[in-house]
């Protein structure tokens, strides 16, 4: 009976700490600037950007993307991309992708390095 009890306190305990385990969500938050004459921040609405990382790189192959994108920035310059289907648990960091932001003439390009369960923040200028 005793054995059956500390077995049955320990199952009950796993069970309990197991599903404590909270995952928060994986952001990576882009905001878009250009600069004026004066050289005032200004936040670029309906920009493109584009979050993208190449697969393996080598002289004779290139491959295919792990990470490609896009969205538009909204009235404040600002876009926001959800990463937290594409995390699995356990593993050690999560990636670094490019930045593209492109509208009209104007262009930009940056790096933003993701990390697992956190809300990643970049800010890409525009020319």
């Amino acid at each position: 009976m005793n054995r059956f009890f500390s077995i049955f306190t320990f199952a009950t305990i796993v069970i309990f700490a197991s599903s404590c385990y909270e995952i928060n969500e994986t952001i990576a938050n882009i905001q878009i600037y250009r600069v004026d004459a004066v050289g005032e921040k200004i936040p670029v609405a309906g920009c493109d950007v584009r979050l993208f990382a190449l697969g393996s790189l080598n002289q004779d192959f290139v491959g295919e993307p792990r990470f490609d994108t896009i969205q538009t920035t909204s009235e404040e310059g600002f876009v926001s991309f959800n990463f937290s289907d594409m995390y699995v648990g356990g593993q050690a960091g999560f990636a670094v992708l490019d930045i593209e932001a492109s509208k009209g003439s104007l262009f930009g390009s940056g790096l933003i390095k993701i990390e697992e369960m956190m809300t990643n923040e970049e800010i890409v200028i525009v020319e």
